[in-house]
């Protein structure tokens, strides 16, 4: 077992290697199962978690990717599992040959058993995230056919046998014979959108946030966007209920010393017109001296069915592990707790990757490299606060 290295506020109460393909990427709780898709370096697609008992998640399943593709995020809802499949290695010089590009669609009559029924044909270089709660509409960022980058993707699951495309939207220069609109050495890219009501908060890499309005889903439309200078933007997370946005900017360079991300607070109270606010501390220590990535990665995104905290926040951060925050006044975001394994046999860091809060405040977490799954749980007084600050419904 991958024990603890460092932490406060939280316990870690389970860890499983995933067979020796640790490579975690998204992870997922819906009932008594966690779905989780893998980075890619070990050859593994997607693994299956039976977690009734939280303190011994067991591994039910786990298939292959695809020659040349990750399948490395998931999303499960109305009985329903979505995969993606995009070209892999994604850095230069890509994919060594032909490879899976596009949605999957799995039936989950047995959660355990997935029975895959349909596939929607991105072309290109693949899908790289989704956002999907149920519903007719996923969205996604994806590379298709015609597209020298990851543009923003909306499908229709009404049929999930036969995935449909409803509207996409890029950046003007991001099209086959456009012109790149953007400065020279940056890279304007989708990453993935969070909505809330008609608006979806787009992660655009070094464009930063992209407001689109989508009251008609057939034809998105920017009407603002929120620049701070920071690069590589990820996650946009809405707290429609305070009128903010928080941000994380990936970290994608190793250390040591890579040029240092963060997150950041957003006004949309006036969606026209965000104001940035501040930026979230950085975890104290000298992690930018170490192996790896060190920086953010994403925020655990409130999905229904999950814990909903507009004030708790819970990130990943690589090297730094879990960082839990407390944004009672957005001007001033204050770190309450952490969590840091050890370092994975087989890697030279630890690069805890993504996470998942349930509704029961447990915490599952994967690393990126060899670490697999861990679980972790809060303390009491944290488990209160979240409690105390918990969305209704």
């Amino acid at each position: 077992m991958v024990g603890t290295a460092s932490a406060h506020g939280l316990r870690l109460i389970a860890h499983h290697d995933l067979d020796g393909r640790g490579d975690g990427m998204q992870v997922m709780r819906e009932g008594d199962a966690l779905y989780i898709g893998h980075n890619g370096t070990s050859g593994a697609g997607t693994s299956i978690v039976d977690v009734r008992d939280p303190v011994k998640p067991e591994l039910v399943a786990q298939w292959p990717a695809p020659p040349n593709t990750h399948t490395h995020k998931v999303q499960v809802a109305d009985g329903l599992l979505l995969v993606n499949h995009e070209g892999f290695p994604l850095r230069p010089p890509g994919p060594a040959g032909p490879h899976g590009a596009g949605l999957a669609v799995y039936r989950l009559d047995d959660p355990f058993a997935p029975e895959r029924i349909g596939f929607w044909e991105s072309g290109g270089r693949g899908v790289h995230r989704i956002v999907w709660e149920g519903g007719p509409h996923a969205h996604m960022s994806a590379t298709p056919d015609g597209f020298n980058d990851r543009i923003w993707v909306v499908v229709d699951l009404t049929d999930p046998t036969n995935p449909a495309l409803v509207s996409r939207w890029w950046w003007p220069g991001q099209a086959d014979g456009e012109k790149p609109t953007w400065p020279q050495g940056k890279r304007y890219a989708a990453h993935h959108a969070l909505v809330a009501g008609d608006r979806a908060y787009v992660g655009y890499d070094d464009a930063n946030m992209v407001v689109l309005d989508i009251a008609d889903i057939t034809m998105p439309m920017m009407i603002s966007r929120a620049v701070w200078g920071g690069g590589a933007t990820h996650t946009c997370l809405p707290l429609p209920g305070r009128g903010l946005v928080v941000v994380t900017d990936e970290q994608q360079t190793d250390g040591p010393r890579a040029p240092e991300r963060r997150m950041h607070v957003i006004d949309v109270s006036d969606d026209l017109n965000p104001r940035y606010l501040a930026a979230f501390p950085a975890p104290e220590g000298n992690f930018n001296d170490r192996p790896l990535r060190f920086g953010p990665h994403n925020f655990h995104e409130n999905r229904r069915g999950s814990y909903r905290s507009e004030r708790i926040l819970f990130a990943t951060y690589f090297n730094a592990g879990v960082r839990v925050y407390d944004l009672k006044d957005p001007h001033h975001p204050v770190e309450i707790a952490h969590w840091i394994s050890q370092t994975p046999p087989g890697s030279a860091a630890p690069q805890a990757n993504d996470l998942f809060v349930d509704a029961e405040g447990l915490i599952w977490v994967t690393d990126r490299g060899t670490g697999g799954l861990f679980v972790l749980e809060p303390d009491p007084d944290l488990a209160r606060l979240m409690r105390d600050n918990e969305l209704p419904g």
